[in-house]
């Protein structure tokens, strides 16, 4: 049985008593951690176990350092007791967010906040000639930048574009091998690997710690190089059969349209990704299109990115406004058909152009009023990510938590 993430001995035979106290004290940290400071009377209430049982816990939690004393709460007769919450320098979770053409690297303590500021590597799955050393080394060094205890690292999350087999773990859009990803990831890593689908990771996120709390029913859209789709269906990370569920990008939209590469043809991804857009960018502004795009880039169109067009757009470029809209208004047409099956309460629009905001969601609504159902339309609230292109790095975090209390 592996060991614990948090204990570091082996969780052993549950009937044990160093694995009951292990169990009670999971039991603990995973209420204060999502809960927030609580006091000795009120965790054994929630907990429902004894004063003593719990003070005893709670006494060897301090010594390990996991908890830190917050306060003092209030008073239900007698003394006001103690409050106690994690320790944020406990433990660590490192997030990995892995694109076709950038890295994105955080490492958050037990609070869930970044210890070191959010890198971004260029060193993504299209253009890194040795992708897996690249990635090994950017890890192994932010680790040291970050100046961590390494022994409290519990774990690394990976975000992974594409297709991750459900059952095998086997990535078959990358990493292609008949390893799965995660052992793959592991044996460069001396830490617990936990490896999901990007945007999958991205909804993760957003349900822990963005708009999603305390949402049944949403869907979220990740927009970027390609297009994902995260699907919260009653409350719970829908992953499908084999786990590929979400493959938007790749509906057919356009029958007599351009060659996707997935290899179909006219995938809505030909018609609203990032990649498109870069692509039109080029070919327009090469044909001798007005934008201030031309001189950002100095007359080089084959540096023109996702942030430069957003950047001109911002800066009031028509051609650039242009473009965003249009992506804005093929998603519209395939999110309409999204709200006739799923009839979600929210809709959220994240990845690399979440920053273009109103220049992408107001050519939705528009869309979103021609082709669908008034009433169905009025559920569904659609809004740009509050966590920005972190998304994806803070679901990481949620996902390593999440394997660390699965069983308690």
């Amino acid at each position: 049985m592996k060991k614990s993430m948090l204990f570091g001995n082996a969780t052993g035979d549950p009937r044990t008593n160093s694995s009951k106290k292990n169990g009670l004290k999971l039991l603990i940290l995973k209420e204060l951690y999502n809960n927030g400071c609580k006091s000795i009377p009120e965790l054994s209430k929630i907990i429902r176990m004894s004063t003593p049982t719990i003070t005893r816990a709670i006494d060897e939690l301090k010594v390990s350092e996991f908890l830190t004393e917050e306060g003092i709460g209030t008073s239900s007769g007698g003394r006001r007791p103690n409050l106690y919450g994690l320790n944020p320098s406990a433990k660590y979770v490192m997030g990995v967010d892995i694109s076709r053409y950038h890295i994105r690297l955080g490492i958050f303590n037990f609070s869930n906040q970044p210890v070191i500021e959010i890198k971004v590597i260029d060193e993504g799955l299209e253009v890194s000639t040795d992708f897996m050393k690249s990635l090994r080394d950017a890890v192994n060094d932010y680790i040291k930048e970050s100046g961590i205890d390494k022994t409290k690292l519990m774990g690394i999350g990976i975000a992974l574009p594409g297709l991750i087999d459900l059952h095998t773990g086997i990535s078959y859009s990358y990493l292609q091998d008949e390893k799965p990803a995660t052992i793959q990831f592991e044996n460069f890593f001396n830490y617990p690997v936990f490896v999901e689908n990007d945007t999958k990771v991205m909804t993760l996120g957003e349900q822990a710690f963005g708009m999603v709390q305390g949402k049944q029913n949403v869907l979220c859209l990740n927009i970027g190089s390609g297009i994902g789709l995260g699907m919260l269906l009653n409350g719970t990370l829908y992953k499908g059969h084999s786990g590929f569920s979400g493959e938007f990008g790749h509906i057919q939209v356009d029958p007599n349209g351009q060659l996707c590469y997935c290899g179909k043809i006219g995938c809505l991804e030909t018609l609203a990704s990032g990649t498109t857009m870069i692509k039109r960018a080029r070919k327009e502004i090469g044909e001798g299109a007005t934008t201030i795009i031309r001189t950002m880039v100095g007359g080089d169109l084959t540096k023109i990115t996702i942030e430069t067009i957003l950047e001109a757009a911002q800066r009031g470029d028509q051609f650039a406004i242009g473009l965003l809209a249009a992506i804005g208004e093929h998603l519209g047409r395939g999110i309409a058909v999204l709200i006739h099956l799923f009839n979600p309460e929210l809709i959220i629009i994240g990845g690399e152009l979440t920053k273009a905001e109103n220049y992408i969601v107001d050519p939705i609504q528009q869309n979103l009023n021609k082709y669908t159902i008034a009433k169905i339309r009025r559920d569904a609230q659609i809004i740009t990510s509050s966590l920005g292109q972190n998304a994806g790095l803070m679901g990481t975090v949620a996902l390593v938590m999440n394997k660390v209390f699965q069983n308690v």
